[in-house]
């Protein structure tokens, strides 16, 4: 099992950047792959980023060239973090971290963004 902890949310004006977080902890050696959801009020929690264990990463359209997945092992923790660049109003959302582990799915608490216009 895993411990997913995100942080980095904020507010943010169009045109900026955010980066967030998502600590795992536990047995990270049987991660698959991590990646990036985000879901706006009255909506379907949408797909944004993945990123396998030997680092392959695949974006949704709408964030390719905006957004970059990255991870970092270290300490007997991984990280994953989520680069967002020129932020858009439609951005705004409750961000989640999905971490695909040998025992199952699980989803970080979420973290809120808002991008101001």
């Amino acid at each position: 099992q895993v411990q997913l902890v995100e942080s980095g949310g904020g507010l943010v004006q169009t045109g900026g950047s955010l980066r967030l977080s998502c600590t795992a902890s536990g047995s990270i050696f049987n991660i698959n792959q991590m990646g990036w959801y985000r879901q706006a009020p009255g909506k379907q929690r949408d797909f944004l980023a993945t990123i396998t264990s030997g680092g392959g990463t695949y974006y949704a359209d709408s964030v390719k060239g905006r957004f970059s997945i990255s991870r970092d092992n270290a300490r007997g923790k991984s990280t994953l973090y989520l680069q967002m660049n020129s932020l858009k109003p439609e951005d705004t959302a409750v961000y989640y971290c999905l971490c695909s582990h040998v025992s199952g799915d699980y989803w970080g608490q979420g973290t809120q963004v808002t991008v101001s216009s």
